[in-house]
């Protein structure tokens, strides 16, 4: 199922295409270079293909790219998981990266939540400011409407820590996402 959809502000310009069903194309393009690795990253180990376009006022600053990526990829994975039927719902990772240590805890439960604990050691990677990782996940998981736990819990490599978490987030998004047999994965049969 490939999904697409735009968002234009007087702040930025989205294009964002999802596929939950074919993971072969991913290709990133915010101008933001190491944003543009954390989104690869993360679609790839949730196993899904993912198209972004983004131009921002990055001569402000990369907050409402980032935000605004956020919440186009959030609408998407909300349209895709309206029937969230033979979806395996719950889907949790630990990920290493060199010295990080991540976690992510994803429930598709059509409730929106985010608990998000990271401390980085330091303010930036490049021009993109960490601050932004929790802006990103906040606008991505409240226009998804799903509940993410993630949590950093230690490392000393910003660039690491960054990357651990999006791998964890991707990896369990995957998990959430595969298939199950067990048809709605809710005991109210509704979700």
């Amino acid at each position: 199922m490939k999904l697409n959809k735009n968002r234009m502000t007087k702040e930025t310009a989205i294009e964002v295409s999802l596929n939950l069903k074919d993971a072969s194309h991913i290709t990133v393009e915010t101008g933001l270079p190491f944003f543009d690795h954390m989104l690869t990253l993360m679609a790839f180990h949730a196993q899904v293909g993912l198209v972004v376009k983004a131009k921002g006022d990055l001569h402000v600053d990369d907050h409402h790219t980032v935000e605004d990526v956020g919440i186009v990829i959030g609408e998407l994975l909300k349209e895709a998981l309206e029937d969230k039927t033979g979806l395996e719902r719950y889907g949790h990772a630990y990920v290493p990266m060199d010295d990080s240590l991540a976690r992510s805890v994803i429930d598709l439960s059509g409730r929106p939540f985010l608990v998000f604990e990271a401390q980085f050691t330091r303010d930036r990677v490049g021009e993109f400011a960490l601050e932004n990782i929790r802006e990103f996940f906040t606008a991505l998981v409240l226009n998804a409407k799903i509940t993410a736990h993630v949590s950093l819990f230690y490392g000393q490599n910003a660039h690491h820590q960054a990357e651990a978490i999006f791998k964890a987030f991707g990896k369990s998004l995957g998990r959430a996402l595969k298939h199950s047999s067990q048809g709605l994965p809710s005991t109210k049969g509704l979700l």
